[in-house]
Parts: structure tokens; sequence; C-alpha cells
């Protein structure tokens, strides 16, 4: 990712943006440049400044030169299909708990947006594991992640997951697949005991199969939840919420995986059941 200094250096990835907030990410390399219709900025002259310096093209065009965020970085991911965005991901990051270390099972790759949160979010001691049945979009997703220096952190698997998951001891796992019903069980043999499951799905029919698959599978504690984001105009004199706003994107689910009860434990069934209930009150 970003250096840690308080200058540019070369191979740093940067980002431009330009007062129409129009951004350009790339790497900086010496010798080389960025052409923008805006104008022409050569490598040479980014390399050595401050980080937040203003910088003009050969046009006089203003830019100021900025450190991307993990949230500019998703936003540019180049993509062949719907990347999950950065409203959605961050919750999810949260209830899947991953954090430094932590051992991550994916499924759907894709364009690799959520993968390089993934990456971003485990740190330098955690690992990703990361499904998907189309070769083109691993080798996409790949690049992706090499682009913003992550690619150490995950592992890429070209494998279908009715066959199951490698992994057996995962700290959470995620689905982003058209039927993530058909493969709890795969899941669930995937997780650690007490793991959390996630999955995004776009349309609330869908959860009426994955709910009960959940339920089969010794999955508890199910949420189901999907989240709005309004922006705000920044004009002192008018402010109020922006024309448009990103809303429905998808329903999300998380639940823990749990040990099958032993016969006869009587109050451990009641709790459970009670967890079961209290999820089906919320929906």
């Amino acid at each position: 990712m970003s250096s840690r200094s308080t200058l540019v250096q070369d191979g740093d990835l940067v980002q431009l943006v330009g007062q129409d907030h129009k951004n350009f990410i790339f790497r900086l390399y010496k010798g080389e440049q960025l052409q923008t219709h805006r104008g022409t900025l050569n490598h040479d002259d980014l390399i050595g400044l401050s980080w937040g310096s203003r910088v003009y093209s050969h046009m006089g065009k203003p830019f100021y030169l900025l450190q991307p965020s993990i949230h500019d970085l998703l936003l540019d991911t180049r993509r062949n299909t719907q990347i999950m965005y950065p409203k959605d991901i961050g919750f999810i990051l949260l209830n899947l708990d991953i954090g430094p270390g932590k051992h991550v099972v994916e499924a759907g790759t894709g364009s690799g947006a959520f993968t390089t949160a993934l990456a971003y979010a485990v740190g330098s001691e955690g690992h990703v594991a990361s499904y998907e049945v189309r070769p083109e979009m691993a080798a996409l997703a790949r690049r992706n992640l090499e682009r913003v220096g992550l690619v150490d952190r995950v592992t890429f698997k070209i494998k279908d997951i009715e066959q199951g998951f490698d992994e057996s001891e995962a700290d959470s796992l995620f689905l982003d697949v058209i039927n993530p019903e058909a493969y709890i069980g795969q899941s669930k043999a995937a997780l650690k005991p007490g793991g959390v499951f996630g999955c995004i799905l776009p349309t609330v029919n869908q959860l009426s199969r994955v709910i009960p698959a959940l339920k089969k599978r010794e999955f508890a504690f199910i949420e189901v939840c999907e989240i709005f984001l309004r922006y705000y105009k920044t004009i002192p004199q008018r402010i109020r919420p922006t024309d448009r706003m990103v809303a429905h994107t998808g329903y999300l689910v998380f639940a823990r995986s749990i040990l099958t009860p032993d016969a006869g434990d009587n109050q451990y069934d009641q709790d459970t059941d009670l967890v079961v209930e209290d999820a089906e009150q919320d929906l």
C-alpha cells in the first residue's frame, strides 16, 4: 500500500485529485508521465514532494497529491462484474470480526474489490483464501491485488465450492455467490467452531432459502440487514442531502457456527431455540 514517509517516493501508489474531484490513481515511476484531459504531469516532478501538495499539469490545471485510501482503491477497482460497495464492506468486516492475523475464506472472488478489503484488514500476519470458478475473473482479481501491493496475503483458488473448501479452521467465511443456500454445509466444514458466516443476497426471496439452510446446519444468532447511505452537500449556505443516494445493494446475512448439542442437553437446546425464535421475530 502507501508509504509511511511524509514525502512521496518512487514506486508509491498515489492519487491526484482535481478541482472537480476527478481523480487518478497510479504508481509513480521515474521517467514516466500521466496524461489526462487536464494536461500532462511528469512523475519526476511529483517524487520528493510532501503528501497533500498542490501540483499543476503542463496546462496549468491544479491537482492535489494524496495517498489513496482503501475506500478510494475499492471504488477504483478495475471490474468486469458489479463490485461490493464500501458501505456494505465496512459493516461486513466488523460483523465477520476481520482483523490482523485472521484467516478468512471467501467464495465469489469476482473483480477482487472485497478481496482487497479483506487482505487489507487481515494485515501481514493474516491470510485470505479466495475461491472462484472463472479463471479469467481470478486473473483480473490477482492483477487488482498486485496493483495495490496486497497479493501476497491472498491465495486464489479456481475451484467449484460444491466440492468443499480446502480449509477447516477458518475464523470467518463469506459467500458472494448466486445460491449460497447450496453451500452452507461446505461452509460449516470450513469454519472453526464459533466461526462467523456471512453472505450477500440481492433479493428478499433468497432469504427464505438461506435462513432454513443455516438452521439445518446448526448455525445460530442469525441476523439479516441492509444498509442505506446518503451524502450531504457541503455548501454552507444550503446544506442538504445530495440528489442521489446509495440505496439497496443487497441483503446481508450473518450467523455463527455452533456445535451440535448433546442429546438430552435440554437447557442447551432451549437456548439454541431461543436464538432461532429471536431471529425469526427480527425478520
